[in-house]
């Protein structure tokens, strides 16, 4: 059973971003995929499977690492 985080991501704006964010988390203990739904000058909806619930302060920094910012209401 996998565990579905869907977090927004302000930033991103062509393929080589979803790329970036989507190796960054992809490298997180647990996650099965990542899913990237890119809206260019808008906050981008990322959805991550894994196999455990991911800690929010481990999806930012993964995050921040590839140059982005995850958006808390």
């Amino acid at each position: 059973m996998t565990i579905t985080t869907n977090v927004a991501v302000s930033g991103m704006t062509c393929g080589h971003c979803v790329s970036a964010v989507s190796e960054a988390i992809s490298a997180l203990p647990g996650v099965v995929s990542v899913s990237v739904d890119l809206a260019p000058g808008a906050e981008s909806r990322v959805t991550v499977s894994s196999l455990d619930a991911l800690q929010s302060t481990e999806l930012d920094a993964a995050v921040d690492e590839a140059g982005y910012e995850v958006v808390r209401p």
